[in-house]
């Protein structure tokens, strides 16, 4: 039976409950489960619950079982036994979602990348150094700095135990292509990409994409084009976590006033990229 709806101070807290409750869940809670624990129609439910997560509930199970098929890989779990810990029933439906999830199969994920072949050339762009990674998917790192070494040694963070390779004279072309994208966006990048990340960032990351060059948006305004407006922070989040620099065009994300925040490539690439875009 339905309860008197909380007035809005109450919404967060009642939709961080039902945060608590599908995290501690040995498996996802059906819509119904989680209206009847808070109190709500399963259309008020799910309305509440997208405009103050970004999510829908079973997006948000998703996105929980994804962190935990990850946390259970990484702590040496057998792909079986993390399959069932995350709160998979079937290990068929785990497998339909693993590549997007992890980018590779689960065993490979499990042993850091182990036999994953992941190419890359370090070069030098108008913003300084360019790391330039592909995986058999597409390309799936592009990042920036002062260091080419630095640029490596990040790769490797990502991919401890993935066969590295040095580019060759083929791979060369890729590297050019992309920093002929970075050095002159508008021409557009013809390549396959293998971006990763939870399902919020990718709604996050598809949007930026479809920011036009020389314009720009606040962290705020990417929250509210979500239907999230109170998910600002997760936004900026999302924008730190992307790997793919330019590509995804985080550097057209800024403050509501229009001056620059952080950047993982650093801020003054940031004004460098708007200033050749404007």
């Amino acid at each position: 039976m339905t309860t008197c709806e909380p007035t809005p101070p109450r919404w967060a807290a009642v939709i961080t409950d039902l945060c608590r409750y599908i995290e501690a869940a040995e498996q996802p809670p059906t819509l119904e489960e989680l209206a009847q624990r808070a109190g709500w129609s399963r259309y008020h439910l799910q309305r509440k619950f997208k405009a103050i997560t970004g999510l829908s509930p079973r997006g948000y199970a998703a996105a929980v079982r994804s962190a935990k098929v990850r946390q259970e890989l990484k702590s040496g779990e057998s792909v079986t036994e993390a399959i069932y810990q995350s709160g998979y029933n079937s290990s068929g439906r785990f497998y339909e979602a693993s590549g997007q999830m992890l980018g590779m199969t689960p065993s490979r994920y499990r042993a850091g990348g182990a036999d994953t072949d992941i190419h890359f050339a370090v070069g030098e762009c108008s913003l300084g150094s360019i790391l330039v990674a592909r995986s058999a998917k597409g390309v799936c790192a592009i990042y920036l700095g002062d260091d080419p070494n630095a640029l490596a040694h990040a790769l490797e963070d990502q991919f401890p135990a993935a066969n590295l390779l040095a580019g060759d004279r083929e791979f060369e072309q890729v590297v050019a292509q992309v920093v002929g994208f970075v050095e002159s966006p508008e021409l557009g990048l013809d390549l396959p990409l293998d971006i990763r990340g939870t399902a919020f960032q990718q709604r996050v990351w598809e949007l930026l994409r479809q920011i036009p060059i020389g314009q720009t948006l606040s962290y705020a305004e990417v929250a509210k084009r979500l239907g999230n407006p109170n998910a600002v922070r997760a936004v900026a989040g999302a924008c730190a976590a992307n790997r793919l620099a330019v590509v995804i065009p985080c550097h057209r994300v800024v403050r509501s006033d229009g001056s620059l925040s952080g950047y993982r490539w650093g801020v003054e690439r940031k004004k460098m990229l708007l200033e050749r875009e404007s």
